[in-house]
């Protein structure tokens, strides 16, 4: 048998490898690095998940950023008490990770811009998808607006320390 992996599977085990990592990474920034805010919609948790969910999909692509973001923040709902979220954020999440990691792939243009404007498209995923989650969740048409604030406040966040910091990792991966 022979000891060498071939170039196949160390592709595939390093693919393994580095989604896995962006799951732990979205999962512990999800978990560990936010803020509750009281005041801010239904729950009003501030986190920095997003952050390591647009690394991925901004530097390694669609798959990775939805793999990242559906499992990573799934995750961080089951553990945490927010068990009921879990289906809804792995979709929206999921969608927001493949949707950045598309547009970056596909997209022409000055990296910064296209960056910008996939971090645009991910915050219209969320504010959306869990705009209708809490309409179906809490059957109100008015009480998930007061969310949206939270939501916007994650995602601008997390675009403004990504943007600059993936045209940095992109140069020297």
């Amino acid at each position: 048998m022979n000891s060498t992996f071939s170039t196949t599977e160390s592709t595939k085990t390093k693919a393994i490898v580095i989604s896995a990592l962006f799951i732990a990474l979205t999962f512990v920034a999800t978990m560990f690095i936010n803020l509750r805010l009281p005041i801010m919609g239904n729950g009003g948790l501030i986190h920095l998940g997003n952050v390591p969910l647009f690394i991925a999909a901004l530097v390694y692509g669609k798959r990775t950023g939805a793999i990242a973001g559906a499992f990573g923040m799934g995750l961080f709902d089951i553990v945490s008490g927010w068990a009921l979220w879990s289906p809804f954020t792995f979709v929206i999440v999921g969608t927001m990770g493949f949707v950045v990691g598309l547009i970056a792939e596909k997209v022409p243009g000055k990296r910064v811009l296209v960056y910008s404007l996939a971090v645009v498209a991910a915050l219209v995923i969320k504010v959306v998808g869990y705009y209708f989650t809490e309409v179906i969740l809490y059957g109100n048409w008015i009480q998930p607006f007061g969310s949206i604030p939270g939501n916007i406040m994650q995602v601008v966040i997390a675009g403004i320390i990504v943007v600059p910091l993936v045209g940095r990792l992109k140069k020297k991966g």
